[in-house]
């Protein structure tokens, strides 16, 4: 399962010269993860009322290169792993126009508790993503 969404980079994206800070390319990466989710039936909102939280617990990032101010951007999200109780999501973030890589990234998330125990095997609903 995969998904992509288009974003563009606003200012406030951006450092002075018009970069965009690392800080933002985490928050998109986010956003794919949860809209996958969504996509997939399940509001993570919803899951925590089912006792099901699904932190970050290992990120790797590469950063290939820059956007910059204006650039339209495509976020991409798939699960490429899923463990006895975690789940691996692949990333990428490339120019909509000429398809160079900015990011490319791998997140391991792992389904705990609210009280923070992890589960010994992943939740059932999580299986279905």
């Amino acid at each position: 399962m995969s998904h992509a969404f288009k974003q563009k980079v606003f200012y406030a994206d951006t450092d002075s010269y018009g970069v965009v800070w690392h800080g933002s390319y985490l928050r998109w990466l986010e956003m794919g993860r949860v809209l996958l989710c969504e996509q997939s039936g399940y509001k993570l909102s919803e899951l925590e009322k089912q006792d099901i939280v699904l932190p970050v617990a290992e990120m790797n990032i590469k950063y290939k290169q820059s956007a910059k101010l204006d650039d339209e951007i495509i976020i991409n999200t798939q699960i490429t792993q899923k463990g006895k109780f975690y789940l691996i999501f692949h990333q990428t973030i490339v120019d909509e126009k000429t398809k160079k890589t900015y990011i490319e990234a791998t997140f391991k998330v792992v389904a705990i508790h609210k009280d923070g125990n992890l589960y010994r095997s992943l939740p059932e609903q999580i299986q279905k993503i």
